[in-house]
This record gives structure tokens, sequence and C-alpha cells, in this order.
């Protein structure tokens, strides 16, 4: 059983696979007691919680004990306001006009299994006996507000989430104005905060940099995680390497406004909190009501960034992500977008795919410019009815030609947006995102539809249901080009606008438990303009992402890279797309092209009808290679093994769990003159195995590979790269 209960020490000890959690209640109060390595139940972990009076700056929380005082207290939920001038977890408005609250212990709950998240995407088990639930119920007496702090510890993962509900359970109307999932105060603050940053088409960049005192705070107000930053962050200690040192990740289930906060108080303290951000938000509980805060997902790792990884990696590919597509390998498919942009017909798409199926692509994805009159990007949104200027058989038909090529049909929607050159719009202005009196920005000459109401949600399901019950439809990708402004709704009354992008959230979230749960065998994929909507909260229903816009081979090492820190390679697009480079006007070649994008989920964004034959050639080997090995690409444990934000090489590697089979790939951004004879040193492998490189290459041991490395120094030329497959021989 992984959570004990010490009654003496009033202490709740939470076990994961490789991890202890200890919260002690301190005369009346949730104390955090520590987060780290796995320590043994019955040992004594009663007095790990040390007590000094501090100076009268300091105020006495419990009077006749002036040593215990909230504002030193390490804490599982702090407030404000009632003694602890750190920041909080959570803020609530009284109808006094007051902000001040006071949690105390009132009783918890241990029960097998993990429970779902109302309305809220979160990491799941498939059997009770694969994790355990403490529920610590907090409870405010002048008010009547109790808050429900929710811990989910698994057996098999070094993994514990964390949320919260608030339940109003007095008899006054309380306006909730701060709701964070997870608060954790660390009993020192030599460690580094590392983060993903970035912008379109360059997200995801690692940032790490020494906590101070003060505050280190990331976050989105865009009404999404978007591309800038990502709703994950972690603490390092500063010799914390890729494969050694202590390792803390915290990542939100949420795929709204974010915040993630780290900060360092003046007795050296640091406190860590993730949430949805506060900024603009405030929900209204009337007595008997509820609300439920996102989950944030907890991993430690001794191991390093790597360990955390692989723990984030096998915990979002098998109990985040859902559905038949979970655990098959995904299919190579040819995408028109850079080959024709809006300017196609269906006998060119036919073309393209018929040239598609003699490479050996199994899928054509049909792109924007389908519906609608959309020429460019300035019309249409929301009329979701086939061109037949460009279509004249419809969708159905086109799907069909396409599937006698022999490949699966698949098509692009933008279902959040609505063009202002639209029927939909002329017919119902009132169903976007607005407030009354205020211009309306548009950004791509697009708009919101207000997510939050009921009948724009009917709309959008009624249309794309019909598409997909009269379609051979295999896989959808599900794009979202702007972020939010003149956040308000026509459908709420004034005193709950504030509520408006958090109910768009759970409204997305209905929409989409709906059709993925009606439409099982469709394989949909996220987008947000590439990569400004990769997070956990979408995955729970699209188990991939279009990782970025941005397909530029160089690029896209970084963005790869640092999307693995918490993403597993089976929810990563990665494509080859054509030269001069759309995005950066690089030119790569094919083969360097091909081993970026066959680190990910696998394709092609050109048009495959304008190659020449050696350029078909490369393609059909590289889609021939790909079918043998993406098994291991998209489900294998990723070791990431030379970064591209510290050098001119990049290298990660792909091993099997059972260690008989890995995949190395080797990256070099611009040639050197005379440059050393380089090695790459591996990891992952059984030492005590032998390994052959490549089909018949030499034989090499696993602790030989780990610790002299592999070869690598025979690449010549700008943007070259190589990969080589290991097979255990014993």
């Amino acid at each position: 059983m992984p959570i004990y209960v010490d009654k003496n020490h009033e202490l709740f000890h939470l076990q994961s696979k490789n991890s202890s959690y200890i919260i002690q209640i301190v005369r009346g109060y949730a104390a955090h007691v520590y987060y780290g390595p796995k320590l043994r139940q019955g040992s004594n972990l009663g007095g790990m919680l040390k007590y000094e009076l501090r100076s009268s700056f300091t105020p006495n929380t419990v009077p006749d004990d002036k040593t215990i005082s909230l504002d030193t207290l390490p804490q599982e939920y702090p407030q404000y306001g009632s003694s602890d001038f750190r920041s909080p977890g959570y803020q609530v408005k009284l109808e006094n006009g007051s902000r001040i609250t006071e949690l105390v212990y009132e009783s918890h709950a241990i029960y097998a299994g993990k429970p779902e998240l109302e309305g809220l995407p979160a990491v799941y088990v498939e059997q009770e006996r694969e994790a355990e639930t403490l529920e610590l119920t907090l409870a405010d007496h002048v008010t009547g507000l109790k808050v429900v702090l929710c811990y989910s510890v698994f057996a098999d993962f070094s993994a514990i989430t964390r949320s919260v509900r608030f339940e109003n359970g007095g008899e006054e109307t309380l306006a909730l104005e701060r709701a964070l999932s997870a608060s954790l105060d660390f009993a020192d603050s030599r460690y580094e905060v590392l983060y993903l940053s970035g912008a379109w088409a360059r997200e995801r960049h690692i940032q790490r940099r020494r906590l101070a005192p003060g505050s280190t705070s990331i976050g989105s107000r865009r009404g999404s995680s978007s591309h800038q930053l990502n709703p994950f962050m972690a603490l390092v200690r500063p010799e914390t390497t890729e494969h050694t040192g202590d390792a803390y990740g915290f990542s939100l289930v949420y795929s709204g406004s974010f915040m993630a906060e780290a900060e360092v108080e003046q007795f050296g303290m640091a406190r860590l909190q993730i949430g949805m951000n506060p900024f603009d938000f405030s929900w209204q509980l009337n007595p008997g009501e509820g609300f439920q805060t996102p989950e944030a997902v907890l991993v430690y790792s001794d191991e390093g960034l790597g360990g955390m990884s692989r723990e984030y990696h096998r915990l979002y590919r098998t109990r985040l992500c859902r559905g038949v597509h979970r655990d098959r390998e995904r299919p190579i498919l040819i995408n028109n977008w850079e080959a024709t942009y809006f300017d196609f017909n269906a006998d060119k798409i036919e073309e393209i795919a018929k040239a598609g199926s003699e490479l050996g692509i199994e899928l054509f994805v049909l792109d924007d410019g389908w519906f609608g009159r959309r020429d460019k990007d300035n019309s249409s949104l929301g009329d979701w009815y086939e061109d037949r200027r460009k279509l004249p058989g419809g969708l159905a038909d086109l799907a069909e030609r396409v599937r006698a090529t022999g490949l699966q049909f698949g098509l692009w929607f933008e279902p959040e947006m609505v063009s202002p050159d639209s029927d939909l719009y002329r017919s119902h202005p009132d169903w976007c995102l607005h407030v009354p009196n205020r211009r309306r920005t548009e950004a791509r000459e697009q708009l919101i539809l207000d997510m939050s109401r009921e009948d724009v949600r009917a709309y959008v399901y009624e249309r794309l249901s019909d598409i997909f019950r009269n379609v051979p439809i295999s896989y959808v990708k599900w794009d979202m080009n702007r972020n939010m402004t003149e956040i308000g709704s026509a459908a709420l009354p004034a005193h709950l606008q504030r509520e408006t992008a958090h109910r768009y959230m759970l409204g997305l979230y209905g929409l989409l438990e709906r059709i993925t749960t009606e439409f099982p065998d469709i394989l949909f994929e996220s987008c947000s303009g590439g990569g400004g909507r990769f997070d956990p909260g979408i995955l729970y229903y699209m188990p991939q992402t279009w990782t970025s816009d941005n397909t530029d081979a160089v690029e896209r090492l970084k963005i790869q890279y640092g999307t693995s820190l918490v993403y597993p390679v089976s929810t990563m697009g990665a494509h080859v797309s054509a030269v001069p480079n759309h995005q950066v006007e690089r030119t790569t070649s094919l083969s360097f092209r091909g081993d970026v994008a066959m680190s990910g989920n696998f394709g092609y964004e050109l048009d495959l009808t304008r190659w020449t034959e050696e350029e078909k050639e490369i393609a059909a080997q590289q889609v021939k290679d790909y079918k043998e090995i993406r098994g291991l690409v998209q489900q294998g444990d990723l070791y990431r093994l030379l970064s591209p934000f510290e050098g001119n090489e990049t290298a990660w590697m792909f091993v099997s769990p059972d260690k008989s089979e890995a995949l190395v790939f080797y990256f070099k951004v611009l040639a050197e003159p005379n440059g050393p004879l380089q090695r790459v040193q591996l990891a992952g492998l059984d030492a005590g195995k032998d390994y052959q490189i490549g089909a018949d290459g030499e034989v090499m041991g696993g602790d030989r590979l780990m610790a002299a490395g592999l070869p690598v120094s025979s690449l010549h030329g700008d943007f070259s790269s190589m990969w080589v497959r290991l097979k255990a021989v014993n």
C-alpha cells in the first residue's frame, strides 16, 4: 500500500515507485515535510520538521508556540492574509469584500485507484491497484469553505498527481480569484529553474537559470498554453545533468492560460506553484457549489533530466493518451499544405496521393482550403461545406479517389474559429468571443468561436460529425490559429464574464470528449499554428500534436529536443518539407531532413510530383526504414546524448524496454576542418550485453558503447547526419 498514516505524528507518507512525499498536520495546518528519494516506511519520520522563533516581523500564528508561524511553516496549500506573506495557493473574496480565509485540517480519506476529474482531462489508471489516492479535507470555519487536496500516487511510476476541489458549504456566495493546482515548499533554494520558452516557429527551447531571492514566474494570458511558454517547470540542482542528479518536474494538464512560479523567500526556502493563471480569472461559488482545478503531475528523478523525461514519457504515453491509437504505430503521411497551399483541385490531390503510394506512404491529409470559398486565409472558417469548385464530386468522392491509390484519407479542420467573411458569422455575429462596444480584434483575419456556449458547440459537433459519418476519414488535423482577445461571452451575465476563458476550455474539452468517443477510429492530431497548444490537456483527447509549423530540420533539432523534456516522441508530428525551407529559407539535404523527421511521427509536406528520381529513391528508402523502426521510435525509451543548445552536434537514441535493441541518431549542423575523431557516449543499454552495430557491423559491448562511445566522425559537409541500429547478440 503506497500511502501510510502515522497517527501518532499526524503524518501521511506517500510512496510512489521511486519517491516519497510526506505531509504532517501541525497544530491543525497541513504542512509539507518532504519530497524526494523514496524513504523506508517505519523509520522515524516524525521529527523532520524543525521550528524556530524568528523576528517580530514573523507573525505568531499559534499564540502559545511562537516557533510556529505560517510565514515560515512549509505548507501544502497556503492562503494569503492570515500570516503567510508568500504567494498563496488560492484566494477567495467574501461578500463583505474581504479576502481572508484560513484552512485547517478537518478529515482525510484514502482509497484505491484514481478519480476522474469532472469535465477535465487527467492522468488515469486502468486498474485500481495501479494507484492509491489521498483526499485531505481542509476547512475555513468562518465561511464554510472546504478545500479538498487530492493526491494520487502510482505504484509503477515515480509520479504523484495533485488537484484541488473547492466546495462552498456555507451560506454566502464566494468568489474564487486564485485556484492553483499545486503548491510545494522546498527546504532550501539551492536549485536552478528549468522551463520551455519560444515563439511561433521557435517553440519549447530549454531555459535554465539559478534561483535567487524573489520570484521566477512564467505563464500564458493568451487563453491557450501558447507557443511562448509551456505549462511546465522543473527544479534541478546546479550539478544535475542529463543523466545524473535530482530533478523535480511540475506539469499542468490544462490547455488554457496558466502560471508557474518559483519563489525564494527571506529564510531561503523555495516555493513552487503551478495552476490556472489567476490573471483576469474569477469563479462564482454559490452555496452548495464546487470548483475543480486542473491536475498537476509531479515527477521526481535522481537520474537527471533524462530520468525525469522518461518518467513523463511513459506516464503520458500510456496513462494520459487514450483510445485505439494510443499503442498503435502511427501512419506515415503526406500533407499537401506546403505543396499547394490553397491552390489545388481534386486531380492535383489524387496525383500527389498516387506519388505517395508509389513511395509506400500510408496516409494523405488534405489541409486548409477545401471548404466554403477558401482561396486564401481571409474567409469561410465556420462554413464546413466542401467547395465544389475545387472538389466537384465532394469530399466523399475525393476520399475514395485517394483510397483507391492505397492511402488512407485525412482532413484538416479549424473548428474553434470563424471568419468575419463567412455565412456562419453573418448569421451569428454574437457567437464569437467579444465584449460590447469594443472592436473585435482579428488575427489571421479570423475570430474565435465562444466554446463556452452550448449552441456553438452543438453547431460544430453537427457539422463535423456529419462529415465523419459520410466521408471515410481516418485522420483529422484539428488546428487553432490565434489567441484570445476581448475575452467575453454574450451568453454570460456581467458578474460572470471573468469565467469566460475557463468555461471556453471546459466547453472545448466536452466537445472533444463527445467527438473522440463517438468516432474512436479516427486518429486526431492537434495543432495550433504548430506547437501553440502542445500540452498534456490536449493530449488526453488527441494522442499527437503537430510539433511546429517550422519544418526546417536544423531548427527542428532544438524544437524536438526541447519538447522531449516532457512529451513522448509518440506525440510529436515531424515531417520532411521542401527546400529552400519555407520558414527560414535554408537548404538541407533530403537525408538530413529525413533523419530529423524520423525521430518523431514521420511524414512529408511537399509536392511529391516534382521530385527527381533520385529524391524518390531516397524517400522510398526512408519510408521503408521508418516502417521497420517506428515501433521503437514511438514506443521506446528516449535518451538525449548531445544537446543542440550546447554545440554544433545533436544526438539522441531510442532503447527498447528490454534493452535488446536501440537506435542512435547523430546530427552535425556545420562541417569543420580537421575536426576531432568524434565518439558519442551512448546510454540506456545493458552493460552486460554485446550489440551488433548495423546489419553486419562490428560487435561492441554495452559497457564499451556507454563508456568509450560510438565512433561518428566519418560525416562530411554541412547538415550531415547518420543513424544506426543496434541489436543485442547475447
